[in-house]
């Protein structure tokens, strides 16, 4: 694993998810991360403990009460490569966090919903919220998304993308850079104009197997799927693979699927030069793909002492 931001420092004024994941990439990547969090802490340690110990393992943390002690929360700012803060803008400057009081050379991102400026700018929402703006919805409400798009694609990856190509042109002029992202604007670049996967083809689809267990398809080339159907010992399904009429077609695999247990698909189809998988339990998906936690999630403001002496207060 590199370790690109070996040595440098991130202060993290953001709460709840996007920040936090933003910051564990970037200290994936080698940098120090010291969350300053309000008396109490980050409010995900209560509405969800399990995830906040996840996304913050291998922190630091630090109490303070902004903006009473912001000189506390400034000298950490004026230690920083990066700062990432999550109010709804003009708050961080507000609680004497904002932008003009870290050092030129740091890397300042604001990860906000709306962006700066527009009718949207103070509005209040969280991911469900920004999707739904955003158009990416359109095709799959009321279903509630998997996954929080908006927080982690948008906010949290798109901050980390921003706060990476800052860091870069900071190595070749020495000037820092203020960066806003917009969790909302993110989220409406992943909306494709034609989400034509969306749309109930059935080389791309979720079967049902003959255990209740649930197999994916994602068989866009004809060659894929043209294997597939000599595999299920239905070859001449593959020249519909793009009919107009995809619902005969969908029932036809639908009903191959539903004879046999997961395994029984998954082994036929190992080794075989296929699109397909299984919907896999948390448990399962953990077992093969988790990296080991960095170390455990620290205790609210376990490091204020620390730094405290350090900042000489």
């Amino acid at each position: 694993m590199q370790r690109p931001l070996g040595g440098m420092l991130v202060v993290d004024l953001t709460r709840y998810l996007p920040g936090a994941f933003a910051t564990l990439e970037l200290q994936r990547l080698g940098a120090r991360v010291v969350r300053v969090e309000q008396p109490g802490g980050d409010p995900m340690r209560r509405t969800s403990p399990e995830w906040h110990d996840a996304l913050n393992a291998g922190k630091e943390s630090v109490v303070c009460e902004l903006p009473a002690e912001g000189a506390f929360a400034r000298s950490l700012l004026a230690r920083a490569d990066v700062v990432l803060e999550s109010f709804r803008p003009g708050v961080a400057a507000r609680l004497g966090v904002g932008p003009d009081e870290a050092p030129a050379s740091a890397v300042y991102c604001s990860i906000t919903g709306f962006g700066l400026g527009g009718r949207h700018e103070q509005r209040a929402g969280h991911d469900l919220n920004y999707l739904g703006w955003a158009g990416v919805l359109a095709d799959t409400a009321p279903a509630l998304p998997p996954v929080q798009a908006a927080d982690l694609a948008a906010g949290a990856l798109g901050a980390v993308t921003e706060v990476l190509a800052a860091l870069v042109a900071r190595g070749r002029t020495g000037n820092g850079a203020r960066v806003v992202v917009s969790m909302t604007h993110g989220s409406h670049k992943l909306a494709p104009g034609a989400p034509v996967l969306t749309h109930g083809f059935a080389c791309y689809s979720i079967y049902a197997c003959g255990d209740g267990r649930w197999l994916t398809v994602g068989a866009l080339e004809p060659k894929f799927f043209a294997r597939i159907c000599e595999l299920v010992d239905r070859p001449e399904l593959a020249e519909r693979q793009y009919a107009v009429e995809q619902t005969e077609l969908k029932a036809a695999l639908a009903a191959v699927f539903s004879r046999q247990p997961l395994h029984h698909w998954l082994q036929l189809f190992e080794g075989e030069d296929v699109c397909v998988g299984p919907v896999a339990t948390p448990a399962e998906a953990a077992a093969e793909f988790a990296e080991a936690a960095p170390g455990p999630a620290p205790a609210v403001g376990e490091h204020t002492a620390d730094w405290r002496r350090e900042l000489g207060l």
